[in-house]
C-alpha cells in the first residue's frame, strides 16, 4: 500500500520496529473489550501483520512522529461475490489523538486498499455500547442491521 497523509495523519503499513508502539495500542483495544490473550496470540497476531503471504493486513496512524492508531483488516471470500470481502477486525487509536481524525483517515485507508485489492465490501462490528465509535462509524458507513451469533470453543 502506498502511504498516504491526511490532516498531518501519516497512515502506512506497519514496519517490524513498529511492535514497541503497537502493543500498548493492542492492549489498549483488548482492555477496551475487558478481554486479554496470551503471549503466544500476541506475538501470532504480530507476525501474521507482518507476513506478506497471510491475508490479514495492518496500518499505522502517525502523528507528530508517533504512532497513535492502528488498524487490523483481513480479506476472506464470499458466496455472494466473486471477489473477496475485506473484514475491518480491529480498530484503536490512543486517547490523546482521538477526536483528531485519526480513526477516520484509517477506515478511509482501508476502504482505499481493499477497493484496489478488488474487495466488494468492507464491514466491521463494535459493541453496542461503543456510542463514541459509533458517532464515526454512522458517517462512514452505512449499518448493515445484522446482528451476530456466536458459540465459541
Amino acid at each position: 500500500m502506498a502511504e498516504t497523509q491526511q490532516n498531518g495523519i501519516h497512515i502506512r503499513p506497519f514496519r517490524s520496529e513498529d511492535r514497541q508502539a503497537w502493543e500498548p495500542l493492542w492492549q489498549g483495544y483488548l482492555t477496551f473489550y475487558k478481554t486479554s490473550l496470551t503471549p503466544e496470540v500476541t506475538e501470532t497476531t504480530w507476525q501474521r501483520l507482518l507476513d506478506q503471504a497471510e491475508p490479514m493486513h495492518g496500518l499505522a496512524a502517525v502523528l507528530d512522529g508517533s504512532v497513535v492508531g492502528i488498524v487490523h483488516y483481513l480479506y476472506h471470500r464470499s458466496t455472494w461475490t466473486v471477489g473477496n470481502y475485506c473484514y475491518l477486525q480491529d480498530l484503536f487509536t490512543s486517547e490523546e489523538a482521538r477526536g483528531r481524525g485519526v480513526g477516520r483517515a484509517l477506515i478511509e485507508a482501508v476502504y482505499e486498499k481493499a477497493q484496489a485489492d478488488g474487495a466488494s465490501r468492507v464491514y466491521w462490528l463494535t459493541h453496542e455500547t461503543n456510542t463514541s465509535a459509533q458517532a464515526l462509524y454512522e458517517k462512514v458507513a452505512a449499518r448493515s442491521g445484522f446482528i451476530q451469533y456466536r458459540k465459541v470453543f
